[in-house]
């Protein structure tokens, strides 16, 4: 919380202290240079300090580069600090480790998340190829390769925290398409062949929408997809889809964000990015644009609107909806890459995966329900009466 000297809250305001001193200058204290007033209550945190006193020499102009590094795969010994700096600020709680340190004409502030092995380095310094160079010095040798991919796929799942979009890398177990093609109706089958198809070199559409009663298989259709098209293509998973798109700012950083593996100065040869949004029925049921306000239109912007232009985004949703229901802006042709139904398997192709027909519903079974048959769980078949209109 920020206060004036009248108390009234202005954000970020100059007061009448003079700074005559450098940060990192012998004796030099961040807070001696803060150019406000900050109040704390028992709502902040030590870390809450630490990103306000990193701020503090770039707020009063005397360091006015600011860069900043995500990481993943950030060993567990990582410091996130130049050799022989010593740190300034530590605050350490069960999940990360908040560090801030201070050498001549630079700032740093670094965050290490242990259980997802990422972290954030930021660097606040006199000139612009200073905070570069310290900046390097902090991440060299912080990081270890990624697993192999051979054991899974790498999946990055997005999450808005009050330190703004926070991405954590997972390492997705999956088998292969061909290894659970059989699981799926042979019309879903064949559509999921030809989206296999596509390279990075061509994509005639930016959305892939799956729908289907729960239990069909549809999200483990997707992790397939990924492991086929981890050579050209990074999915990460927002696991608040409804947040993404009522707050412009996380998407953008969403938006903005490069793949894993890319940092190549030529776009041309960038990763592509597929966002996966799973069960998003109200985003795009077909009465979304009343009830979900602008969250539909930054949907569609996203694939093909002024912000995707320029990036290579895909986006993956998964929706129990019937087709029919769907927002026709959603499902207008152009705007698909593809648009899969993944229904309940047939009767007879349900009896020729279990092996048997005793059980199945007369409208054939999901895969959900062809497990629960496998494993002698009858009782988990057994539907309820389905109401005239009701979509399964």
């Amino acid at each position: 919380m920020y206060r004036n000297a009248s108390g009234v809250h202005h954000g970020l305001v100059r007061t009448s202290r003079q700074f005559p001193l450098e940060l990192g200058a012998p004796g030099a204290a961040p807070e001696s240079l803060l150019p406000i007033v900050l109040t704390v209550d028992d709502s902040d945190s030590p870390r809450d300090l630490i990103d306000a006193l990193a701020l503090t020499a770039f707020a009063a102009g005397q360091q006015p580069f600011a860069t900043t590094k995500d990481l993943d795969n950030v060993r567990d010994d990582a410091t996130l600090l130049p050799a022989g700096v010593r740190t300034l600020r530590e605050a350490a709680t069960d999940r990360e480790r908040a560090r801030l340190a201070v050498g001549d004409g630079w700032t740093l502030r670094a965050v290490h998340w242990p259980r997802t092995k990422t972290a954030e380095v930021s660097v606040t310094a006199r000139t612009e190829k200073l905070g570069a160079d310290v900046l390097a010095r902090a991440i060299g040798g912080m990081t270890e390769p990624p697993p192999a991919a051979d054991e899974g796929v790498l999946v990055g799942f997005w999450y808005r925290t009050k330190h703004g979009a926070q991405r954590n890398p997972r390492l997705i177990a999956t088998g292969s398409w061909g290894e659970i093609r059989g699981n799926y109706a042979r019309s879903v089958a064949a559509q999921v062949d030809r989206l296999l198809l596509t390279g990075g070199d061509s994509v005639p559409g930016r959305l892939i929408l799956l729908h289907g009663p729960p239990g069909t298989g549809k999200t483990t259709a997707l992790r397939a997809l990924a492991l086929e098209w981890r050579s050209w293509c990074q999915v990460d998973c927002v696991l608040d889809p409804e947040s993404l798109f009522n707050d412009p700012s996380y998407l953008m950083q969403v938006a903005l964000s490069d793949a894993d593996d890319c940092s190549c100065p030529d776009r041309r040869h960038e990763k592509w990015r597929l966002l996966l949004l799973e069960d998003c029925d109200e985003l795009i049921r077909g009465e979304a644009k009343q009830h979900a306000g602008q969250a539909l239109s930054r949907l569609l912007n996203l694939t093909d609107g002024l912000l995707g232009q320029g990036r290579k985004i895909l986006v993956a949703i998964t929706t129990n909806e019937d087709l029919a229901r769907l927002h026709p802006a959603v499902v207008r042709p152009g705007r698909c890459l593809a648009r899969i139904e993944v229904p309940a398997l047939p009767p007879n192709e349900a009896a020729a995966w279990l092996g048997a027909s005793a059980g199945i519903p007369s409208g054939g079974a999901t895969l959900a329900e062809l497990y629960a048959l496998r494993e002698g769980h009858k009782e988990s078949v057994d539907r309820e009466p389905v109401l005239s209109g009701q979509y399964l």
